[in-house]
């Protein structure tokens, strides 16, 4: 018997979210269940929210007007947060995806965490870490909807020296490659994700390429061995790196 879909609740921050980009987050939210709540928050009769209408209609978004109380308070965060509660409490939900590029919403992904729903988190570059390293998994919509290693814009692929000065990038894969490896060092591709998914939120187009292996291979501080569709990766010795 085939394992249910699992259901997802969609929440986004429409103040903090583009209107561009929702047909590919929810192509992406379709890669992990099924997005049967989708709700988007904000001050519907502001001008800036006109570029919302049309999607709302064509994705079957559910509107959630929320207006600005006071000067300055974003009374959206927190008609999102009740609303977050109120689902997780009702117990019918396998995961959230939680769009916006608003810190103030790190608290609430790591309640969500503790009751053991996942929860994917969408925004801009410029999202503060907190929030990134927060969810389950979170990815730059900027990474998505374009073509893996572009020359343009700003999914292009990062330089292997710059891969290899991320030292929490390095020391995660190093530490990922150590954990699921054998007595001679060699990991699964597969439980080398697996075990970086366990440490923190993670996905290779935030750096401009499209898989882990390819991740793996331009970063060029493992050894691969590929046999068929297995592929196989160890550290490599100190000193033996790839030169960029």
């Amino acid at each position: 018997m085939a394992e249910p879909e699992k259901r997802i609740a969609l929440l986004i921050d429409a103040d903090n979210a583009p209107a561009s980009k929702i047909d590919v987050v929810l192509a992406e939210v379709a890669r992990h269940g099924v997005a049967n709540v989708r709700r988007a928050y904000g001050n519907w009769k502001s001008p800036a929210m006109k570029g919302w209408e049309s999607m709302l209609h064509e994705y079957a978004i559910r509107p959630i007007q929320q207006f600005a109380y006071s000067k300055g308070k974003n009374a959206s965060d927190m008609a999102m947060v009740i609303d977050a509660m109120d689902l997780l409490y009702a117990g019918k939900l396998d995961a959230f995806a939680i769009v916006s590029s608003d810190a103030d919403f790190t608290p609430l992904v790591m309640r969500l965490l503790t009751e053991g729903v996942k929860v994917y988190g969408y925004g801009a570059q410029q999202t503060p870490e907190p929030f990134v390293n927060a969810c389950t998994v979170f990815t730059y919509v900027e990474a998505l909807g374009q073509p893996a290693n572009a020359d343009n814009g700003t999914t292009k692929a990062q330089p292997a020296k710059e891969l290899r000065g991320d030292t929490r990038l390095v020391q995660m894969l190093r530490n990922a490659v150590e954990a699921a490896g054998d007595d001679d060092g060699w990991a699964h591709l597969g439980a080398v994700g697996s075990q970086v998914g366990n440490q923190a939120s993670f996905d290779p187009r935030n750096y401009g390429y499209r898989k882990l292996s390819d991740l793996i291979d331009a970063i060029g501080l493992f050894e691969v061995k590929r046999q068929g569709p297995i592929v196989l990766v160890r550290d490599k010795p100190k000193g033996r790196g790839k030169r960029s």
